[in-house]
């Protein structure tokens, strides 16, 4: 009989080259150990490879590997995962019975969802986390295990955990099924987690209950979803809090209606009802962007609303795109109509229009487009998702070689209106082929490339965002980050050289022969409603003067001012400013705190002595201080402060 061979060694490369050799398959655990005391302490996982493993799994053989810890980007999604189980755990032991799901780490944070006959309540929520944070002082070893499928599915249906029996069932036949222990608790999980409960730390906060569908789809069983956050540490977790009590301050839905912006109502679900100084906003935020489009060289067009679903299955946007479009079907005709939720294919329309010469190229046609999208109910949120809503619209036909120049002249552009907005720090990711897409490898190889080599032409910086181009091109995203920190990912610039060709577009090119032109497909914006959404938080409704709709109100302290009010009003409409009288019988206290609230930038206060020597009381938002001003050296000095941007010398 003969003896088992000897294990073979393993060398591993650590990030910096040096290589640390074993005689045998060896653990995160003990490479950290063989680096250096410090960090076996300071180690949560390891990257085998590119993937990120446990520490205490074996390495059977040579390969790359990278020690993570508390410093680094990977940990936070780390310490959430944990957490979930954590929450998971914490769950079946308050409340035995309960059914758990999946429950993965998110932006922020982490969730679980759970099913139980009785529903959660806020008051539950201190009772979890109080027991959450004893699961992690228990320090409670972790343990992963690899089953034979049926066995796993045995077992969990055997203990009442019927959802996660469905979710191996539906798992590739060729995916090893792992259930990790934390002590005695398991659950169905890939990984990777600590070696222990303890690693995950207490820097973490429950936040809300909401309902969830499993698997996200409505045909099935309602769930109940705990949402929580985690950090690395109490400073992290503290700077969070700080900031979600402070956007819950900046709330556009609640601003919106303390300065009668818009509402919104369930008879027109995901649509906008702007109200007169909403609209006045976002008209002001529409003409400024028009004056820029116009002297970048852009022509502004129509296009109809109701469009033969011929044209969209031709762009590919049926194939790709039906289950996000509204359609009307038109008996009489027997045509199904398509409300559009795009422009590109209309622009098409009016580039086919006459014969094109590549001395016409580039064409820039742009177009605040009403578009219409079906998002689910349960997505939408104020103005920021919704279901009608006006992108900033354009496309440039041009030829390949004319690719770099459009894209730094519309990097530019772009990058001039958000500094006009308030935005300065910027940054660019460039998405690449997602999985389902139309055209092939060798188009989108080009397209990739052009875009890329522009980019870095136009000198921005940028990431790579993997499989999230648009289904016809790659795409830069522009995302800006707000006052408070958050991310918005607003402009985007598309490279395609698809649809125009399947729409039979062409020009005729300088070797005489005819030639599709290539589409960029870009927005600056994204959608007014989106943006103004983004604007209101951004600026917690305090506009800058030229873009407030109300820029200053009028307010009399006695009635014997109301004729004065009326003339510095008609003066300053005159003069082009936006104001507003406001000559109620109250409280001047009562009528300041009032403008506060609705973030009128300006409150000019009028009494008996104002009227007389036609002056104004000058209260700015936020100032407890007064200024008097003459009429006369009022008007000049406002309209001076309120010009826009582009108007500026």
């Amino acid at each position: 009989m003969s003896a088992d061979p000897s294990p073979a060694p393993v060398n591993i490369t650590l990030p910096d080259g040096k290589q640390l050799h074993f005689p045998r398959a060896v653990t995160g655990t003990e490479i950290a150990a063989a680096i250096g005391p410090g960090l076996a302490r300071a180690a949560l996982a390891v990257e085998v490879n590119g993937q990120d493993w446990d520490l205490s799994r074996p390495i059977p053989g040579d390969a790359r590997v990278r020690i993570i810890t508390r410093k680094d980007p990977e940990a936070l999604e780390l310490i959430r995962h944990d957490a979930a189980h954590v929450l998971a755990m914490a769950v079946q032991e308050l409340f035995p019975g309960t059914q758990v799901t999946i429950g993965p780490a998110i932006e922020d944070g982490f969730y679980y969802d759970f099913a139980r006959d009785e529903p959660f309540h806020p008051d539950d929520l201190p009772r979890i986390e109080a027991r959450m944070h004893e699961i992690v002082a228990r320090d409670l070893p972790t343990r992963r295990t690899v089953w034979p499928r049926d066995e796993a599915i045995r077992h969990f249906e055997q203990i009442g955990e019927h959802y996660k029996a469905e979710l191996i069932r539906d798992l590739p036949r060729s995916e090893e099924i792992t259930v990790y222990y934390h002590g005695a608790w398991h659950d169905l999980c890939r990984g990777p987690h600590f070696v222990s409960t303890g690693k995950i730390g207490q820097a973490f906060r429950l936040t809300k209950i909401a309902g969830a569908y499993w698997r996200g789809d409505a045909r099935n069983a309602q769930l109940q979803r705990i949402y929580g956050t985690a950090w690395r540490d109490e400073k992290e977790l503290d700077a969070y809090l700080k900031r979600i009590e402070e956007a819950e301050k900046r709330d556009h839905r609640k601003l919106g209606r303390e300065m009668d912006l818009f509402h919104m109502q369930e008879e027109a679900v995901g649509q906008v009802f702007w109200h007169p100084k909403g609209f006045t906003l976002y008209h002001l935020l529409e003409d400024y962007l028009r004056r820029k489009l116009a002297r970048a060289g852009y022509c502004e067009v129509k296009t109809p609303q109701l469009i033969d679903r011929k044209l969209w299955e031709m762009s590919g946007h049926w194939a790709n795109y039906r289950q996000h479009m509204f359609v009307a079907e038109v008996e009489d005709e027997k045509k199904t109509l398509a409300v559009k939720p795009m422009n590109c294919p209309g622009h098409v329309q009016i580039f086919k229009q006459g014969t094109k010469s590549y001395r016409e190229l580039p064409l820039r046609l742009a177009e605040f487009g009403s578009c219409h999208r079906y998002e689910p109910s349960g997505a939408l949120h104020g103005i920021m998702r919704v279901r009608a809503f006006t992108q900033d619209d354009a496309h440039i036909f041009c030829t390949h070689e004319q690719i770099s120049d459009e894209t730094i002249d519309f990097c530019r552009l772009l990058m001039e209106v958000y500094r006009d907005l308030g935005f300065d720090d910027v940054h660019v990711k460039l998405a690449t082929r997602p999985d389902n897409r139309i055209g092939s490898d060798q188009i989108w190889q080009l397209a990739e490339q052009s875009l890329e080599s522009a980019t870095k032409q136009a000198g921005l910086n940028y990431s790579i965002n993997p499989g999230e181009g648009a289904f016809y091109g790659p795409k830069l995203e522009f995302v800006l980050r707000d006052s408070i920190g958050r991310e918005w990912q607003c402009g985007t610039l598309q490279v395609d050289f698809n649809t125009a060709e399947r729409l039979g577009a062409s020009y005729i090119a300088e070797d005489g022969a005819k030639h599709a032109p290539v589409m960029l497909h870009r927005a600056i914006l994204g959608s007014m409603e989106r943006f103004i959404g983004v604007l209101i938080e951004h600026y917690a409704g305090k506009f800058p003067l030229w873009l407030a709709p109300v820029q200053a109100v009028i307010a009399t302290v006695v009635s014997d001012a109301d004729a004065y009010a009326q003339e510095a009003a008609d003066a300053m409409h005159r003069a082009g400013l936006r104001v507003d009288t406001d000559l109620r019988n109250e409280k001047i206290n009562y009528k300041v705190r009032e403008h506060s609230l609705a973030k009128v930038p300006n409150l000019l206060v009028v009494g008996r002595r104002e009227a007389e020597n036609r002056t104004l009381m000058l209260r700015r938002l936020g100032s407890e201080t007064q200024e008097s001003l003459a009429l006369d050296a009022a008007i000049p000095i406002l309209t001076q402060e309120g010009m826009p941007p582009d108007s500026r010398n």
